[in-house]
Parts: C-alpha cells; sequence; structure tokens
C-alpha cells in the first residue's frame, strides 16, 4: 500500500465491519502486550519458555486467524457477514480457552489445561464450519480456491489441540510423551499458523505491493494445498508411530507444496518491489518461512522422532520471530488503517502513524532473529532480545495510538448525525462493550494466573503451595547432582543449575519447564509448580539422558519411588533390555557399497604432517549387508583416516566440530596434557592438536567427549601408526580396525542400554560387519603380507588369526613378539581394547583365506573377512 493512497474499498466513518474489527484488533495487540511481559519477566514465570509461546501462539496469533480467516472469506466470496453474536461468541470463547490452557499448565490443575484443549478444538470446529456453510452460499468465483487453506488450517488445529490435551494430561511418558510434543509443534506450526498464512498470501501479498494476482494463483493453490495438507498428515503421523523416513517424506511433500504455494508471489515480486514497511514485513517473513522449512528437514532427517521436538528447539525464533511475528505485525501494519475507519485523511495519517520508523524496527527485529537462534554468548542472546522486543514494542505503541485515535474519533460528529437520522451501521461502541469486556477480563485472567503462578499462591489446583526451597543443581560428568530431590508435598522448588562440565548440557523437566542449553560456567534458574507427583528431569543432549543425566524429583509421601529414572524406566523403552539383533551376513550389500581402502600407504617422506580431521554426526553407513545407520565420524567414515608417520615425526591436525553436538579427539599417540587439544569444542568450533611421535607402535585415537563409550562405539575412532625404526618393506600392507556395532539411532535409550550391558549387535573390521566377506582383500601366493590392528572396543578386543595362513612376524604394544629367523610362529594377534601392532605372513598357495577373530563369537557376530589369493 502507498502511504497516503487508501486502498480501493477504503472505509467511510463508521462502518459497521470496521467497527467490529476495531475492537477484535485491540485483543491482538493486548496478546502481543501480554507476550512482551512474559518475555521481559523470564525465569520469573514458571515454565516460561511454553508460557511465552502460547501466549504468543495461542493468543495472539490464533486470535487474529479466527478474525481474519472470516473477514477474508466474506470479503473474497462477497456473501453476507455472518451474524456478529456468532462471531463475538467464538472469539471470546478462544479467549477463555485460551486462559484455561495457559492457567492449568503454568498452575495447575492439568484438568483446567485439558477443558481448555477440547474448548480450543471445539471453537475452531465450529469457526471450519462457518467457512463451509459461506463457500457453499457463495456464487463460483476467482478466490474460492483460498478458503480450502483456511478449513484445513482449522483441522489442523484441532488435531493440535487434541495432542495439546493429552500432554497436558500427561499422556504418554518419556519417548511416547517427546514424539507426542514433537508431532503438537508440527502440527500447530505448519498446519494451523503455516497453512492460514499460505492461504492468506495469495491475495494479500499482490495487494500489498499494489499489483495484481498472477494468472496461475489458482492452480498454484490447489496443487500447493494438496500437497501440503497430505504431507503435514504424513509428517505428524511418522512422528508419532516413530518412523522418522515416513516423517521425512511427508515434510518434503509439505515443502514441495509451500514452494508451490510461493511461486505466484515470486511471479509478484518480479513485477513490483517491495515500498512499504508491511510489504517488506511479508517478504522477510516468507523467506524465514523457506529457511524454518528447510532447517526442519534436516532435524526430521538426522534425529528420531523422541528428540525432534527438543531439536526444534534452537529453531523457534525463526517460526515465532522471523516468520509467525512478522506476518503479523506485517498484516495488522496493512489492515489496521482500514479498519480504524475515518475516511481518507485519517485513513493517511494511522498508515504514516503506524509505519513511522519501520525501516528500522525491520532491521532490529530480523538482527535479532540469528542472534536468538545461534549458539552465541548470553550477552549476544540479551541484545537479540533488545532487537526483537524493542521492535515489538515500538508496534504495540503506535497501535494503542491509532487505537485510542479512533476510540475518541467513533463518538464524534459521524456517530451524533446517524443516531439523529436513527440509520443504524450496526452495533456502537457502547453496545458491543459487553463482549469486548468479557475479552479484556480473560487477558486479566491470563496476567493473574501468571501472578498466582509466580507467587506461589494456590489457586484452584489440586495441590496448593505449602511452602518453597530452592536447590542448588549441578550438570557434571554425565550426572545431575543430587539425582533425587524429595520435598513435601505442594512445596514450590527453584532449581538453580549450573554446568560445571565441559561440554554444553541442559535440564529439562517432565512438565515442560527447561533451561538453556548451558555452556561450560553458565548457570540458569527453574522455577516448578506445586509439587504433587513425581516429576523426571534429563538432559536433552543426544545420549545423555541414557548416559545417566536423570533428575527425579518426589513428594516426600512417595519417597519409596524415589529411584531416578533409567533407561528401563521413564523412557520405555521394553526395547532396552532386548537382546542383540541377530544379522543376516550372508545378505548382498546394498548397491553402490564400497568397502573401507583397507591399504596403508607408506609413510610420508616429511617429518611434520599437517592433518584436518572433521567431526560430523550425520553420516548414514552400511555398517552390515542391507543395514544402513546413522554413525558418528571422523571426515565422514568409520573408522576414521590413518595417519602414519615415523618416530620423531610431528603431526599438526586441525580439528574441526562440523557435528551437532559437542566432540574432541584424543590421540594416543602423543603426549600432552589432555587439558587443552582433547577438550570438548562446539559445533562451528575448531582447534589444533600438536604433538610429537616419540614410539613407535600402532595407535588408537578417538571422540573425548563424555560419554565416551556413545562415542567411540558410534563410530567415532581411527588409527595412527608409527613405524618402528628399521621398518623392512613388504609386499602389501592392510590395516583392520575393530570396533563393537550397536544397532539404533545413536544415543537412544535401547542403544545405550546395550553398550553398558556389553551386548553389541556385531562386531565390524573397518566399520562394516563382514565387509571384506564381500569385498575380498588382495593378495598373491608367495607375497609378504602386513596386516596391522587397531582394537577400538569400546570395550572388547581381539584375537586376530588368519585362517591356513601362520604368522611369522608379531608386533604388539611397541614391542616385536617374533620375528620371521624365529624359529617359532603365532596364531593370533592378541589385542585388548585400544592396543595395536601387526602381524606378518606370507600366503603359500593361491586360494581364499578367511581372517577373523579368534574370539569365535565376535567373528560369528561379525569380525569375519576373506583374504582372496591368487598364483603369482
Amino acid at each position: 500500500m502507498e502511504r497516503g493512497k487508501p486502498p480501493l474499498d477504503a472505509p467511510t466513518p463508521q462502518r459497521p465491519r470496521a467497527s467490529w474489527h476495531l475492537r477484535a484488533n485491540a485483543i491482538v495487540v493486548g496478546w502481543l502486550a501480554l507476550t512482551v511481559v512474559a518475555a521481559l519477566a523470564g525465569d520469573v514465570l514458571p515454565a516460561p519458555r511454553w508460557l511465552l509461546i502460547h501466549v504468543f501462539l495461542l493468543g495472539a496469533v490464533s486470535t487474529a486467524i479466527l478474525i481474519w480467516s472470516e473477514h477474508f472469506t466474506v470479503a473474497l466470496l462477497r456473501v453476507r457477514t455472518p451474524p456478529q453474536r456468532g462471531s463475538l461468541t467464538r472469539l471470546g470463547l478462544l479467549n477463555v480457552a485460551t486462559v484455561a490452557v495457559l492457567a492449568g499448565v503454568s498452575a495447575g490443575p492439568w484438568q483446567v489445561a485439558a477443558v481448555g484443549a477440547a474448548l480450543v478444538v471445539g471453537v475452531v470446529l465450529w469457526h471450519a464450519a462457518v467457512l463451509i456453510r459461506l463457500v457453499r452460499q457463495a456464487l463460483p468465483g476467482r478466490f474460492g480456491h483460498v478458503i480450502g487453506w483456511y478449513v484445513c488450517a482449522a483441522g489442523a488445529l484441532s488435531a493440535g489441540g487434541v495432542l495439546g490435551g493429552l500432554l497436558a494430561a500427561h499422556v504418554g511418558h518419556g519417548a511416547v510423551h517427546e514424539r507426542l510434543h514433537a508431532a503438537h509443534a508440527e502440527v500447530n506450526l505448519f498446519g494451523w499458523v503455516g497453512l492460514t498464512v499460505l492461504g492468506t498470501l495469495f491475495t494479500l501479498w499482490p495487494t500489498v505491493l499494489r499489483t495484481r494476482m498472477s494468472d496461475g494463483t489458482r492452480r498454484a493453490s490447489r496443487v500447493g494445498l494438496r500437497l501440503a495438507v497430505a504431507g503435514l498428515a504424513v509428517a505428524v503421523g511418522g512422528l508419532l508411530v516413530d518412523w522418522r523416513w515416513v516423517a521425512l517424506a511427508g515434510l518434503v511433500a509439505y515443502a514441495a507444496g509451500g514452494l508451490a504455494a510461493l511461486a505466484p508471489l515470486a511471479d509478484a515480486l518480479r513485477r513490483r518491489r517491495p515500498h512499504t514497511g508491511a510489504s517488506w514485513m511479508l517478504g522477510a517473513a516468507i523467506v524465514w518461512f523457506e529457511v524454518t522449512v528447510a532447517a526442519n528437514v534436516v532435524v526430521i532427517a538426522t534425529r528420531p522422532a523422541a528428540e525432534v521436538a527438543a531439536a526444534l528447539e534452537p529453531l523457534l525464533p525463526l517460526v515465532l520471530v522471523g516468520f509467525v511475528g512478522q506476518v503479523l505485525l506485517g498484516s495488522l501494519l496493512h489492515l489496521l488503517p482500514a479498519v480504524l475507519g475515518g475516511g481518507p485523511a485519517r485513513f493517511k495519517e494511522n498508515a504514516a502513524l503506524l509505519e513511522r520508523g519501520w525501516p528500522v524496527r525491520l532491521a532490529a527485529l530480523n538482527l535479532g532473529v540469528p542472534l536468538l537462534a545461534l549458539p552465541v554468548p548470553q550477552p549476544v542472546t540479551l541484545l537479540g532480545w533488545a532487537l526483537v522486543l524493542g521492535s515489538a514494542m515500538a508496534f504495540v505503541a503506535l497501535a494503542v495510538t491509532a487505537l485510542s485515535r479512533a476510540r475518541l474519533t467513533s463518538t464524534g460528529p459521524a456517530v451524533a448525525a446517524e443516531e439523529a437520522t436513527g440509520v443504524k451501521g450496526g452495533r456502537t461502541w457502547r453496545q458491543s462493550l459487553p463482549a469486548l469486556a468479557g475479552v479484556v477480563v480473560g487477558c486479566l485472567l491470563t496476567a493473574a494466573a501468571v501472578v498466582v503462578a509466580t507467587t506461589s499462591v494456590p489457586g484452584p489446583s489440586m495441590v496448593a503451595a505449602t511452602g518453597s526451597r530452592t536447590i542448588e543443581v549441578t550438570l557434571s560428568g554425565m550426572s545431575i547432582r543430587p539425582a533425587v530431590i524429595e520435598a513435601p508435598v505442594g512445596t514450590v522448588l527453584t532449581l538453580r543449575v549450573t554446568n560445571a562440565d565441559a561440554q554444553r548440557h541442559d535440564l529439562r523437566l517432565a512438565t515442560g519447564e527447561r533451561t538453556p542449553m548451558l555452556a561450560s560456567g553458565q548457570s540458569a534458574t527453574l522455577k516448578a509448580a506445586p509439587l504433587g507427583e513425581p516429576v523426571d528431569g534429563w538432559c536433552t543432549v543426544a545420549g545423555h539422558r541414557a548416559a545417566g543425566m536423570t533428575l527425579r524429583i518426589v513428594p516426600t509421601s512417595t519417597a519409596a519411588a524415589s529411584q531416578p529414572s533409567s533407561s528401563t524406566g521413564h523412557t520405555g523403552h521394553g526395547t532396552a533390555t532386548a537382546g542383540p539383533t541377530r544379522l543376516d551376513l550372508a545378505a548382498p550389500m546394498s548397491p553402490g557399497w564400497k568397502p573401507y581402502d583397507a591399504t596403508v600407504k607408506p609413510a610420508p617422506g616429511s617429518t611434520e604432517h599437517h592433518v584436518e580431521i572433521r567431526a560430523d554426526d550425520t553420516v548414514i553407513q552400511e555398517v552390515a549387508p542391507g543395514v544402513r545407520q546413522r554413525v558418528w565420524t571422523f571426515n565422514g567414515t568409520m573408522p576414521g583416516p590413518v595417519l602414519r608417520g615415523k618416530v620423531g615425526d610431528v603431526f599438526v591436525v586441525t580439528f574441526v566440530n562440523g557435528g551437532t553436538m559437542g566432540h574432541g579427539i584424543d590421540f594416543h599417540a602423543g603426549a600432552t596434557a589432555p587439558d587443552g587439544p582433547m577438550r570438548t569444542i562446539q559445533p562451528g568450533e575448531r582447534l589444533t592438536y600438536r604433538f610429537r611421535a616419540d614410539f613407535a607402535g600402532a595407535w588408537l585415537y578417538h571422540c573425548s567427549t563424555m560419554p565416551m563409550t556413545q562415542h567411540i562405539a558410534n563410530g567415532m575412532f581411527g588409527a595412527v601408526i608409527i613405524d618402528p625404526p628399521g621398518l623392512p618393506k613388504v609386499d602389501r600392507e592392510y590395516v583392520l580396525v575393530q570396533g563393537e556395532l550397536y544397532l539404533g539411532e545413536p544415543g537412544t535409550d535401547a542403544q545405550v542400554a546395550k553398550m553398558r550391558q556389553g551386548g553389541p549387535d556385531g562386531w565390524m573390521f573397518n566399520g562394516t560387519a563382514a565387509g571384506y566377506d564381500h569385498a575380498p582383500l588382495q593378495a598373491k601366493a608367495g607375497e609378504r603380507v602386513r596386516i596391522w590392528a587397531v582394537a577400538a572396543g569400546p570395550s572388547s578386543g581381539t584375537a586376530l588369526h588368519v585362517v591356513g595362513a601362520p604368522f611369522d612376524t608379531v608386533y604388539k604394544e611397541g614391542a616385536y613378539m617374533l620375528r620371521t629367523d624365529d624359529p617359532g610362529g603365532a596364531q593370533v594377534l592378541d589385542l585388548a581394547p585400544a592396543q595395536g601392532g601387526f602381524a606378518e605372513l606370507v600366503f603359500p598357495e593361491a586360494g581364499t583365506y578367511p581372517v577373523v577373530d579368534h574370539t569365535m563369537r565376535q567373528a560369528e557376530a561379525g569380525a569375519h573377512g576373506l583374504f582372496k589369493v591368487s598364483a603369482p
């Protein structure tokens, strides 16, 4: 919209619909103000992050959607406006339901929140029914396709409300609860909000740009809606049943639908560039939407369903501020001047007022979004909050000023003339005051609920606060101390959480409260609701909960249940104690599979070796015939690259964390204080690890981050070969790094339980069980072959044996155990976990020679390969 130029249908004074939207949008502004208050209150509130999100989404955004989707439906279909009483009732009920949800979750009891969620579902289904009835009343037209987006969005919120009610009722525990949480977030953000916004932009975007709609809009809308709705349904279903690849396929379909819907918007943008604050905000929101969907695809592809909700946490600023917030602000910036009324002069004045300083507000808000999303120091995060909240507060102040002006003019001469002539354009401000008062009371009740929760005054909860306690909680060494907190029923606990570990941790309670991710030395405060039943807490970093970072808060009356949750408790999982999976090692490898190159190149001639090693915990690798899973790697392979040198050589290793969590590295071949080079670094960080190889041998290197068992067992290991002085040349050299195979998503309770019990699903040479059965190592009869071996474990060694070919040379842990001129021979090279060495042999004739770990249980479970020996 050009400043000073009202739209073609600019309102005349006292138009009934304008009066209605004036009052309705005051409610949205009120919720935005409460959002700012909740953000500023921070940890003073119970479940502050949850409360902030739901005040904004369920309060401000949902109210705006209810108002404007009905308004646009009427305008686009050119049908009679539905009875205002019904609209007011739905709006009032939605706000009452929102208050119930906020109060029930923050102060209890949960039944209040569940009833509120049910009421939200009822209101939105009623709203959908009204829209469908309007479509049936209308004549066929150009814009009917848009209404389908609103109806499907209402269906999405109905599903999200049901899931939210289940979460409020504490249905499901552990992984089940987290899957419900993930599905709830996806269907609400990308269904209720995403579908509504995409549908609205078909007409709003060209209107804001002051250009015509694209010719292919109707077709793009229909194709996009079908893809988006079907994809979202599949994605949510996949998350609920823990079928990650199904969920990923659904989300990709949703993304394709979104791109189809955005195509006409891009066409409009080519014809007319953004020129107002509203157009720039909506354009920026579209960009953040695309970024959010792409990031969401990556999260679903790399995380199990039970971890999706936690992994989406860093993306919330992108969704809530970058996308949803800017759509809401941009829409109000464009629409408010029209609904405020007062004629062209007043329209021009209000438009100028609301767009005052918009470039600064736009820049501040969009600069603040990445500062809130990225893992930056706390002062930088605070700067992000200041930028975002400053922009929001500026709009609220300007909107309140405009609304106040409209309120004053609504009692001016035009109204007096209307009353004098007896011409009724609709309800006056005074006549609609009871409905507006009801909504305002709802907002005040929300604020009251916040006050009740923060001051520990018992409300309608079944558990009254009987006192308060502050507990110091420390996160360190894969544990939470204290692991059990006991307190009388009704106690309001404040947890002062400090991360005393080198790597990042957080603390999340099953009731929803959580700290931000804490760097070493950082602290945060959690305030829980009055204690009524046992509450579990845990660190959300992948694998940390399963490794023992759990907490249990127990009312003293149920102290018998005070043992902290373990892998067999809160997360559910009968699979956690299940035995190893039986692998079909004779099955064919997948098409395109390539074995790890076991050949070893001679040591380089230089004495200083510069190497870059990159941690990557998102690699998918075939770990057994036909079995592919995510592994944690160095340089994208399991094991990592082989480093080779001679005694006295210097290695300068640049270690880069390209993963999604903290990682470190430990070279056994070097002598150095571990404090610096072996420390855990965060994603995107790097360090330089310099060591001199003073001793010969076959050495292990591995990830140094705790829990080390998980990082090694999931693939973060490799070999360093330092040649003994005078090492003779041989015809062929191979390296076999033996490791244990644990199937399942890395870090899950079921996988970690098998590690603790010492029950691998298999054993591997160079990252694939029985891989060299399918791609045999090559040699010729009469050639001398040297086999370097390292036992990576993490918990079992190896007894390396070649069937049909005894060893005549054995070197183990820096010393020769057998030389070629000795009269004896050797059957195995036996290595404990982390030990290394080599053995040499000469194959007597052509044939196929198995190479195995002679611990036969391990050989039969994958530590098995073949040498294919040809004639000389």
